[in-house]
């Protein structure tokens, strides 16, 4: 599609969603590449910042899903592989018995803030130089407002 120049609202949002979209991706196939993750992939380091983030300590697995951007059955396997490696900790919900429950372990919390920290140096070093600090918080106005704007998902 051409950039600028939109004549009609449905144009101009599909032009405006192809330009996010883009960004976003060639944005994250930068810090993919970077330093930070070459420990753990992006999914799963998403998994483990989810994680960590959770005040209480132990999250659902369906809400783990419900913020991150996998699968349910791509989920479950990877979270497989993070216990498997000691980074995760699960238990049956003691509530219904069918739900799982997850918890970084000591190993996944170090790794996660490891990782972190690099990651945010590299996220800086892109974005600083990109975007002043009144652009930047122009876009994360308006990418909330977006986001915002969908309410909640349908499971």
């Amino acid at each position: 599609m051409a950039a600028g120049g939109s004549d009609s609202p449905m144009r101009l949002a599909a032009e405006t969603w192809e330009s996010l979209f883009r960004a976003q991706v060639a944005v994250m196939r930068r810090l993919q590449s970077g330093p930070a993750f070459r420990k753990l992939a992006v999914n799963e380091y998403d998994v483990l910042f989810t994680l960590s983030r959770c005040p209480s300590g132990w999250l659902r697995l369906n809400e783990l899903n419900d913020n991150v951007l996998l699968s349910q059955s791509s989920l479950s396997r990877l979270v497989e592989r993070l216990e498997k490696r000691g980074l995760v900790a699960r238990m049956p919900a003691p509530e219904d018995g069918r739900g799982i429950l997850l918890q970084l372990t000591d190993e996944g919390r170090e790794l996660q803030k490891e990782i972190g920290r690099e990651h945010v140096r590299d996220i800086s070093a892109l974005v600083g130089p990109a975007l002043t600090a009144g652009e930047q918080k122009e876009l994360m106005r308006l990418t909330d407002k977006l986001r915002n704007s969908l309410g909640q998902l349908p499971k």
